[in-house]
C-alpha cells in the first residue's frame, strides 16, 4: 500500500497569501538548485496556518512532484523526535519513582547516571586516565561527553553487533565536561543506553509511546517496499551501497546498525513532525489531552546548558546562537534541530510557533551546501508572515 495521503487544514488553505514570501523562498531555491524539492509546514497557536510543496524529487523533467503528504527522511530530527523524546519519558517515569507516583518497570532514565554502569562495555579495560567513567546520560543528550563528532565506522564494522562494539571502544577526544561538540556518536550510544533502560527496541518503543499517542501516520524507521517510490531520494552512493538511495536511510553508521539508532533513521512527512512540535508546545500534552512529558521535563529539556560555557545546546535540543539557521526573529527561548538530508525543526514557545522545513538537499551528492543560506530567509519570511 502507498503512504497515507494527508488533508489539508482549511486553516493551512486561508493562509497561502499570508507565506507567499517563504513560499517564493523555497521556490528560488529550488530554481538555484539547493535542492530538487520541498515540503514545509507553519503551526501557531496549535493551528496549522500553512502546509506547502514545492518541485520534484530529483532534477529530472519526468520527475514526481512533491506534495504536502511526501515523507522525508528526517536524518538527525530523529534525535530530537525519538531519541530525545524517549529519554524525557523515560526521565519522567523515574521522577514518578522517586516522588512515589506510579512506578513504571520499564526502567529509570537519571541524568547524572554514568553511561558505564548502564554500557559496562563503554569502561572495562579502559586504561587509567581515560576519562570515560566521568561520562554521564545528560552530557550524551548536551554534546558535552567529549566523545568524537563523528567516524566513517561502517566502512570496518557490517553489523549490528560489530558497530556497537566499535562506538564503546572510541576513546574521548576532550575530557567529558569541558567542550560541546555535537556527536553522532554519542547519540548512538545513547540510543542503545534508551534501549537497555527501557527494555525495549527503541523503534519499537517510538511507535507505541511516541507515534501512536501523537497519532503519527507516516512517522518510523525502514519504511515498508511499497513507500520507497513515494519517498525522495537523498543520494546516487557510488562509494559505499553503489545505488541510489531511496527510501532507505541516507546515514551509512544507521545503515549498518539495521536502519534504526539514536542519531538517524525516522522517516515522515511534514505534517507529523508539525504533530510532534503541537505536542512540545503544549507542555508535553497530546492532541487528546493526555500527558506524553510532564512540562517541567519539557523546560528542562528545553533550556540550554550552562556548561560548556560556550554551548547553544540544551538537552537533545540546539538554541538559536549567532548567526542561526533559524533567522532574526526566533527568541532565545527557541529549540530546534537540523537534519543533514536538508530538514530541519524550530519552535518557539514565547510565539507558540513551529516551523518545519523538509527537503533532500544531497540529491544527487552532499557537495550542495546552499541550504545554509535558504534556511534562515525561509524563517524570516514565515516569521514576517506571522507579523502581518
Amino acid at each position: 500500500m502507498p503512504p497515507p495521503q494527508v488533508s489539508i487544514p482549511a486553516s493551512a488553505l486561508k493562509g497561502r497569501d499570508r507565506f507567499r514570501a517563504a513560499r517564493e523562498v523555497v521556490e528560488r531555491a529550488i530554481t538555484e538548485r539547493a535542492f530538487p524539492g520541498a515540503a514545509w509546514g507553519v503551526l501557531v497557536d496549535g493551528e496549522v496556518v500553512a502546509l506547502e510543496a514545492a518541485g520534484c524529487f530529483t532534477y529530472d523533467r519526468d520527475a514526481r512532484e512533491v506534495t504536502p503528504a511526501t515523507i522525508f527522511d528526517l536524518a538527525s530530527l530523529t534525535k530530537v523526535m525519538v531519541t530525545t523524546a524517549m529519554a524525557m519519558i523515560l526521565y519522567d517515569k523515574s521522577r514518578a519513582k522517586r516522588t512515589g507516583f506510579q512506578p513504571d518497570p520499564r526502567g529509570v532514565l537519571d541524568l547524572e547516571a554514568r553511561l558505564g554502569d548502564i554500557l559496562p562495555g563503554f569502561v572495562i579495560g579502559k586504561e587509567p586516565g581515560s576519562h570515560k567513567e566521568r561520562v554521564t546520560i545528560g552530557m550524551l543528550l548536551a554534546h558535552s561527553s567529549g566523545l568524537p563528532a563523528y567516524g566513517r565506522l561502517f566502512e570496518k564494522h557490517h553489523t549490528p553487533e560489530a558497530m556497537m562494539r566499535a562506538l564503546l571502544h572510541l576513546p574521548l577526544e576532550a575530557q567529558p565536561g569541558t567542550r560541546a561538540e555535537y556527536s553522532d556518536i554519542g547519540f548512538m550510544l545513547l540510543g542503545k543506553t534508551l534501549e537497555v533502560l527501557s527494555g525495549d527496541l527503541m523503534l519499537r518503543f517510538f511507535s507505541r509511546e511516541i507515534a501512536s499517542p501523537l497519532g503519527l501516520e507516516t512517522a518510523r524507521f525502514c519504511p515498508p517496499e511499497d513507500w520507497r517510490p513515494h519517498i525522495p531520494p537523498t543520494e546516487e552512493d557510488r562509494v559505499y551501497r553503489r545505488r541510489v538511495i531511496q527510501g532507505e536511510v541516507q546515514d551509512e553508521n544507521c545503515h549498518a546498525l539495521g536502519g534504526a539508532a539514536g542519531h538517524a533513521g525516522l522517516f515522515a512527512n511534514a505534517l507529523d513532525v508539525l504533530r510532534f512540535a503541537a505536542c512540545v508546545l503544549n507542555e508535553g500534552r497530546t492532541a487528546h489531552g493526555r500527558p506524553l512529558f510532564q512540562p517541567e521535563t519539557v523546560r528542562l529539556f528545553a533550556t540550554r546548558q550552562a556548561d560548556p560555557p560556550d554551548t547553544t545546546r540544551a538537552l537533545g535540543w540546539d538554541t538559536p546562537s549567532e548567526p542561526s539557521s533559524s533567522g532574526r526573529y526566533f527568541s532565545r527561548s527557541s529549540i530546534g534541530h537540523l537534519g543533514y538530508a536538508g530538514t530541519s525543526l524550530w519552535i518557539d514557545p514565547e510565539r507558540k510557533l513551529a516551523v518545519v522545513l523538509l527537503t533532500n538537499r544531497t540529491w544527487p551528492d552532499r557537495s550542495n551546501k546552499a541550504i545554509q543560506k535558504v534556511r534562515p530567509a525561509f524563517h524570516d519570511a514565515v516569521a514576517e508572515g506571522i507579523n502581518q
